[in-house]
């Protein structure tokens, strides 16, 4: 993109997370709808106080508004259930974000005004604030959906899901030395060095498993049958008492629809599931490789495999729902972390697992192979769905 452009898009971006946040009533704008989540207005918080330090502290080296407002904002300063107590008022975070975006936008637009520094240089500041505001967009996204799971009200299934079996939609993917990662334009820290990996071959699903195919699942007692479950799946499915997707609620006539941002809305059968834990999945993945057949074998994904299969154009529906991936979220090798904490991944701590592709949602300058996304076995409340992985076909 050129430079107007990238301004276009980021002021774009910060509109609608003001306007996210406005639509919300005041009562619930500062409370945490979901336990891993921030309450709403942080987000839009959040992505003022990460352009006014970086702009405004690190460029220019004026601390002064950031330094009131680090204790809230900060990485690693509030945490997702503290955090409600210390945010102001709806409308006047409202008021401080238009002001203070405003003012940003007008710096940014007027590069040669700003002092010399790297991170201005070749426009990188204002496409790294672009990437990184649309990711605080999604996160907004999500504190609102789960919100409104909390206050809706049930409803008829106007069109009732039906289970379906299981496709057999795959590709394969021949052994060899493939790239994954990215050198060059603005990349996030753990996207970097790019790496030469050797993969064995394998078979990658062309699409998501689907809300049908899910409920095939669910038809045939999966959560309840201990052979598809884990220790510590088991533990979370008990502690959570749950036995569907996280945004699908029961009908009054029986089926299953889901709920969103826009209130209820009926399950579409070849839509990806969403609203699943990576416990979920990975149950899933157990309970279909029993069915045997072409289904043999099936796992999630390491995500190098699903890197290389979306690369090379293999699979479809990259962009429908994040995906679920097997391994652990960890720093590439050769790894350099920057010196600012701002600007490092802070999720490379033994406990999250890796994440793929892109939603609905999505931002057009996040949607790219190598992007990395990362969460927690247990979290259940992100638009993320899977798709699994087979052993080679048989010469």
């Amino acid at each position: 993109m050129t430079a107007h452009q990238t301004l276009g898009a980021l002021s774009h971006v910060q509109r609608m997370l003001v306007q996210l946040v406005e639509a919300l009533p005041a009562s619930d704008a500062n409370r945490q709808p979901h336990p891993a989540l921030y309450p709403p207005a942080w987000y839009l918080g959040r992505a003022v106080y990460l352009e006014t330090y970086l702009l405004r502290e690190r460029v220019a080296g004026d601390a002064d508004l950031t330094r009131r407002v680090r204790h809230v904002f900060g990485v690693g300063q509030a945490g997702p259930a503290t955090a409600g107590a210390l945010l102001p008022p709806r409308d006047h975070l409202l008021n401080w974000a238009l002001e203070i975006q405003e003012e940003n936008l007008t710096r940014l637009a007027n590069p040669r005004t700003l002092p010399h520094h790297p991170l201005v240089d070749g426009g990188w500041l204002p496409e790294y604030l672009l990437q990184a505001e649309s990711l605080l967009y999604e996160g907004l996204l999500l504190a609102a959906n789960a919100r409104q799971l909390a206050v809706a009200a049930d409803r008829p299934d106007a069109a009732p899901l039906v289970p379906a079996p299981l496709r057999d939609d795959t590709v394969a993917v021949s052994q060899g030395h493939y790239r994954v990662g990215e050198r060059t334009g603005v990349l996030f820290d753990n996207e970097q060095p790019p790496q030469a990996v050797e993969l064995h071959s394998y078979r990658i699903g062309r699409r998501p498993v689907s809300n049908a195919e899910y409920l095939g699942f669910i038809a045939d007692g999966g959560y309840g049958d201990a052979r598809w479950w884990d220790d510590a799946g088991r533990a979370w499915r008990d502690a959570a008492a749950r036995h569907h997707p996280f945004a699908w609620r029961a009908g009054t006539t029986g089926g299953w629809h889901a709920v969103g941002l826009q209130g209820a809305y009926d399950l579409a059968a070849d839509d990806p599931v969403t609203g699943v834990s990576q416990h979920e999945a990975r149950a899933f993945a157990c309970w279909a490789a029993a069915q045997g057949g072409p289904f043999g074998g099936a796992v999630l994904p390491h995500e190098f495999q699903w890197e290389v299969a979306a690369r090379t154009g293999a699979i479809a529906g990259t962009g429908r729902a994040l995906e679920w991936c097997a391994n652990p979220f960890a720093p590439y090798d050769r790894y350099v972390a920057p010196d600012d904490p701002e600007l490092a991944t802070a999720a490379f701590d033994g406990r999250h697992v890796a994440l793929r592709g892109a939603t609905l949602h999505t931002q057009p300058c996040l949607r790219r192979a190598s992007l990395r996304r990362w969460g927690l076995p247990e979290d259940d409340h992100r638009l993320a769905g899977f798709r699994l992985v087979f052993p080679p076909a048989p010469a």
